[in-house]
C-alpha cells in the first residue's frame, strides 16, 4: 500500500472519500472479528442491542448468575469506546498527525494479542477474551463514528439496513404529487451503504472460514492490515519529535 495512501486513509486531515475507503475496510475488519469470535467464543461481540436484551431475558428465565458477565461485555464495548476518545483528544490538543491512527494501532496489538494468546486461553477466562473482543470492537466503532461525524458505522449492521430500506423508499417513490418537491434518494448514499454492508458480510465469511481452518492465527492479517493503516501517521509524529530535538 502506497505510503500518501496509508497516510490519506488514516491522517489527521479528513475527506469524504477517505472516510468512505476506510469505513470500507474497518467494517470487513468488524465483519471478521464478529464472525470469527463467535466461533471463538460463543457470541457476538458487537451487538450491544442483543448484549441488554439478554441481561433482562436471564433475569426473567432465573439466570442472575449469567448477568454480571454481560453487563461486563457492555461495559467493555463502553470503555473502548471511552478510550479512543481519550486518544483522539489527547493527539488533537497535542496536534499530532496520529490522532486517529493511534486507536487503530491498539486495535492491531489487541488482536495480535489475541491471536497469539487465545489457544491458549482456558475456560475460566473466556469472560476475558469476550470483554477484550468487545473492548475492540468499541474501540474501533467509537473511531469512525468520531472521523465521519457520526455518518458512517462498522461495526453494526441494524443502522446501515435501515438507511438502505429508507433510501429504497425514496427510490421507489412514485412523485405523482404536482407542485411538490420531488422525493429523492441519495444514491450515492444507498452505493455506499450497500458497499458497508457487503464488506461487512465479506468480512464475516473470511473471518469465520479463517477461524475454522486456521484458528486464533487468523487474526493475525486483521491485526497486520490495522498496522498498515496506522504506521505512516505514527511515524510522521515520531519523525517530527526527532526534529525538533
Amino acid at each position: 500500500m502506497p505510503i500518501n495512501t496509508m497516510r490519506r486513509l488514516a491522517g489527521h486531515q479528513r475527506s469524504a472519500a477517505a472516510n468512505r475507503q476506510l469505513g470500507l475496510v474497518l467494517a470487513f475488519v468488524a465483519g471478521a472479528i464478529n464472525a470469527g469470535g463467535l466461533l471463538a467464543v460463543g457470541q457476538y461481540t458487537s451487538h450491544v442491542t442483543g448484549m441488554v436484551s439478554s441481561v433482562a431475558d436471564n433475569l426473567v428465565l432465573g439466570r442472575p448468575d449469567l448477568v454480571p458477565a454481560v453487563l461486563a461485555a457492555v461495559a467493555a464495548f463502553a470503555l473502548g469506546a471511552a478510550s479512543t476518545a481519550l486518544m483522539v483528544n489527547f493527539a488533537r490538543r497535542r496536534r499530532l498527525y496520529s490522532e486517529y491512527a493511534l486507536p487503530l494501532l491498539v486495535e492491531a496489538v489487541l488482536l495480535l494479542a489475541f491471536g497469539v494468546l487465545g489457544a491458549r486461553v482456558a475456560a475460566p477466562a473466556l469472560p476475558f477474551t469476550v470483554g477484550l473482543l468487545c473492548y475492540i470492537m468499541g474501540l474501533q466503532n467509537a473511531l469512525v463514528t468520531k472521523l465521519s461525524h457520526a455518518e458512517i458505522r462498522t461495526t453494526h449492521m441494524t443502522g446501515i439496513v435501515t438507511d438502505i430500506g429508507i433510501e429504497l423508499g425514496k427510490l421507489v417513490y412514485p412523485n405523482r404529487d404536482r407542485g411538490q418537491a420531488p422525493v429523492l434518494a441519495n444514491r450515492r448514499r444507498l452505493a455506499l451503504l450497500c458497499a458497508l454492508l457487503g464488506a461487512f458480510l465479506g468480512g464475516g465469511v473470511a473471518g469465520a472460514l479463517g477461524f475454522n481452518y486456521v484458528g486464533y492465527l487468523s487474526t493475525l492479517p486483521l491485526a497486520a492490515l490495522l498496522c498498515a493503516l496506522a504506521i505512516v501517521p505514527a511515524c510522521d509524529d515520531l519523525a517530527r519529535s526527532l526534529s525538533r530535538r
